[in-house]
């Protein structure tokens, strides 16, 4: 009966140990912002946990969130999608808000992408006039948008005449190329009078008998400026399998490494810090898997399944260490980046309602926008 007793103590001791070792995982040492609601940005200490602020949000609810290339500014859109506010993150406090919106008219953003150096902004815009008889709704309209004039000074021009209700735009890192992907080229604008001055056709097959490319969604906080890194999905224009890959796509050089991973899957992706490997998640109903993608070797390194939530968005900690899910309520909950293993969660006083961003410095130590 003691040795049973002892054996006993010991288990218990042992996952003692092991919970407390689970515990130990820093995130690091950064800072986690996200918009939520009713109408703020909370600041997370990663290193304790802990909210230390927040961000006032004058607009509404906070939603779809653009981030400066220097990381001082959040350009948000509110839930109504009719007003922008820019964020000084720093200061903690709005410095700009704007408006496409006058009397009967109301004017609908649907995305964004600032200007590197904070110039301007180029978004979708589409109208909604309120006659008295009728809501006569205008064409989805790409515009630049001059943040010192605080007004639209040009209409770009969609691609063959082609309207789209979302552009998927990047910008080279000085600013002076913008980057148009449609479903066939990539089209390169020079970003003084927005004409086209080079066009990639990533519509042709990187190689032979290979099929083109499709564009994922990007990392924008973990890539390399002047880079695209993503799943790419590709179908071969013979049997139309259609595959899964990791593309890098250098803009400037143009042309991209790309390797294939499998069957296609819906699976998202985000970059770790060191850009040494990457994270996906897969989502279905009953089943979700973390994904561990091993970009030097150009391999899937693991997929693991754990008990998921639906609605769910993946971001990696500061340090690599820890893996995010969050989306859909007011929890962050915490992974451990090598085993999976559920550590603990993070709980805000309201849901959460825009991008998480992850920052590297600790929330005392950045500057204020110039």
């Amino acid at each position: 009966m003691r040795k049973l007793a002892f054996a006993f103590a010991l288990a218990l001791a042992a996952c003692a140990i092991v919970h407390a070792a689970d515990r130990k995982v820093s995130a690091g040492n950064g800072t986690l912002i996200i918009g939520a609601y009713p109408k703020q940005f909370w600041i997370i200490d990663e290193a304790t946990e802990k909210i230390v602020g927040t961000i006032p949000y004058q607009s509404g609810i906070p939603r779809r969130t653009s981030i400066s290339r220097d990381r001082k500014r959040f350009y948000t859109i509110e839930a109504q999608m009719e007003k922008v506010e820019v964020v000084d993150i720093a200061a903690r406090r709005t410095i700009d808000t704007f408006t496409l919106s006058e009397g009967n008219k109301k004017v609908r953003i649907r995305s964004l992408e600032p200007d590197p150096l904070n110039r301007f902004v180029v978004m979708v815009i589409a109208s909604a006039t309120k006659l008295i008889d009728r809501f006569d709704i205008g064409n989805p309209t790409l515009v630049q948008y001059d943040l010192q004039q605080k007004k639209v000074v040009r209409t770009i021009p969609w691609p063959n005449n082609e309207e789209r209700q979302n552009a998927n735009i990047l910008f080279s890192p000085d600013g002076k190329l913008m980057y148009l992907f449609t479903e066939q080229d990539v089209l390169i604008y020079e970003t003084n009078t927005f004409t086209q001055v080079d066009k990639w056709e990533l519509s042709k097959p990187i190689e032979e008998g290979f099929g083109r490319l499709e564009f994922g969604p990007r990392d924008v906080m973990n890539d390399e400026p002047g880079f695209y890194t993503a799943i790419f999905n590709v179908s071969d224009p013979v049997q139309h399998r259609r595959t899964m890959g990791i593309g890098r796509v250098n803009l400037a050089a143009k042309t991209v490494d790309f390797y294939t991973l499998g069957p296609s899957t819906p699976v998202s992706f985000t970059l770790a810090p060191d850009r040494k490997s990457g994270f996906g998640l897969f989502d279905d109903i009953g089943r979700y898997e973390f994904w561990k993608f091993d970009l030097e070797r150009h391999r899937l390194a693991n997929r693991v399944e754990f008990k998921g939530r639906p609605r769910m968005g993946l971001k990696t900690s500061s340090n690599g260490k820890v893996l995010y899910i969050y989306v859909a309520g007011n929890t962050i909950d915490l992974y451990d980046a090598d085993t999976y293993q559920y550590l603990r969660t993070i709980t805000l006083d309201g849901d959460m309602t825009t991008e998480l961003f992850v920052f590297n410095t600790p929330p005392s130590t950045t500057t204020p926008s110039q």
